[in-house]
């Protein structure tokens, strides 16, 4: 009999077992596939991996206007590919070893859920191995969405349509390449493989891309790709995939198309709350995500679940943050979610990072708020080490609270310096309290200093 169960080894997963472990419960974690889930496989951490790969190429290939010049810079996908791969073995060794010294039973293949007892115990088989547990938490995470556009299915098979899990493995530069999603995954991928060679075209249904972000700089995050050669075509719908071409209508009712060597498809996520026996609960699901309070916790006493299968943030930051939270609550300490200050990054050359309410959320709930706008130039650090750059800072401030609502900014280290910004807007601080902040000088972290003394 187990403490707790966890079906499903991803952040939020691993995270939840690992601090349940450490607080003395006998704890059961069930993983289909790899330990650290679609983030640190097929997501986050091998991504990111690519795209420093490809920031380290463009500085030795661009690096004249910093007064350094070099000859016969290249990518070698495939080294990069294996840099990926030792990357991830790496820290997913790194989480099994955590686990095991922190008493947590791991269990490998598929995790189905048999039933409930009158008494509570959960039941979950693994193969013909049955495992009983007093409390269930549910970490089963996110997969792509894959639309039923002519060609794709067929593509996906050979080889010519992949996802974010396929692409990661790609180990020849495709000439040509269009992404069907104007993301954070598909931003990123346009970047990197802009970047090592590829023609990329962006195709887009919104009217904008980088979703939630501030349409101000995500329209600056576009200039910037474009310069670079990207193609996008915004606010069309992509009508099938065949024969080494995208084709899609335009706004006004065209079919046009796009060469396509490999094309990715980058529509979204969604939570996976099927294939693992969550019928044999009766647990509240809604819009094909579990539904949780602000502890974890189901309409179901004793199951649990956190990460992408609950639909609220599906970031990996947002999962180990709810993970601690069921956790302290399953061990009786008084714990609560939070989302108002989470913060979110695009990986992208330039960083695009932001955290708390943006204009458009502003604007739909009735917020008044200050806006101030300043170049990253303001930045010493910035201008030395960015030859023209046009990173921007924009913060929301609320004119009679004089508190931070929003800071959204664009531009080197943005995914580093968020985080200063999210614990002003978590704690509430006064604007008059930041001023009093001392930033180290130069760092481009000053630009939110210099912000707020324009505000």
């Amino acid at each position: 009999m187990y403490d707790l169960i966890v079906l499903g080894g991803g952040p939020g997963g691993y995270l939840a077992a690992e601090r349940a472990g450490e607080a003395g419960l006998n704890t059961l974690l069930i993983e289909k596939n790899k330990l650290g889930g679609v983030c640190l496989n097929e997501g986050c951490i091998p991504s990111k991996t690519l795209l420093n790969s490809a920031k380290i190429y463009d500085h030795a290939a661009h690096g004249e206007k910093y007064g350094v010049t070099s000859t016969g810079a290249a990518i070698d996908q495939a080294a990069v590919v294996a840099r990926k791969n030792k990357v991830v073995k790496n820290l997913v060794s790194g989480i099994r070893a955590q686990l095991k010294s922190k008493k947590v039973t791991i269990k490998e293949g598929l995790g189905v859920i048999a039933g409930r007892a009158a008494d509570g115990t959960i039941t979950v088989k693994v193969g013909e191995e049955s495992f009983e547990g007093k409390r269930l938490l549910i970490a089963t995470g996110s997969e792509a969405v894959v639309p039923p556009i002519p060609g794709v299915s067929e593509g996906l098979q050979e080889g010519s349509v992949v996802t974010n899990r396929e692409i990661l493995d790609l180990e020849k530069i495709p000439a040509t390449m269009v992404v069907v999603g104007g993301g954070v995954i598909g931003l990123e991928m346009a970047n990197y493989f802009s970047t090592v060679g590829s023609q990329v075209t962006v195709v887009e249904m919104l009217d904008h891309i980088a979703g939630a972000a501030d349409r101000e700089l995500a329209d600056i995050l576009q200039k910037s790709f474009e310069k670079k050669g990207i193609v996008f075509h915004l606010g069309c719908q992509v009508t099938e995939v065949s024969g080494g071409k995208v084709s899609f209508k335009t706004p006004d009712g065209k079919i046009e198309q796009a060469d396509s060597e490999v094309t990715l498809m980058s529509v979204g996520r969604r939570a996976v709350t099927q294939g693992f026996g969550l019928e044999n609960l009766p647990v509240l699901v809604e819009r094909g995500r579990i539904v949780t309070d602000t502890q974890g916790r189901t309409n179901v006493s004793g199951v649990y679940a956190v990460g992408d299968v609950n639909g609220i943030w599906m970031l990996a930051h947002a999962a180990y943050r709810e993970a601690e939270v069921a956790i302290n609550t399953i061990l009786g300490k008084k714990d609560v979610m939070r989302y108002q200050a989470m913060p979110s990054v695009i990986y992208t050359n330039p960083e695009m990072a932001f955290v708390g309410e943006t204009e458009e959320t502003c604007k739909d709930k009735g917020i008044k708020y200050k806006k101030v706008t300043l170049p990253m130039n303001y930045s010493g650090r910035y201008m030395a080490e960015n030859e023209a750059g046009e990173g921007l800072i924009k913060l929301l401030i609320d004119p009679e609270r004089q508190r931070l609502l929003g800071c959204h900014m664009i531009g080197s280290y943005a995914s580093e310096i968020i985080l200063s910004a999210g614990i002003l807007v978590e704690t509430e601080m006064k604007i008059d309290h930041m001023k009093e902040l001392i930033f180290p000088h130069p760092t481009v972290g000053e630009i939110i200093r210099e912000a707020i003394f324009h505000s």
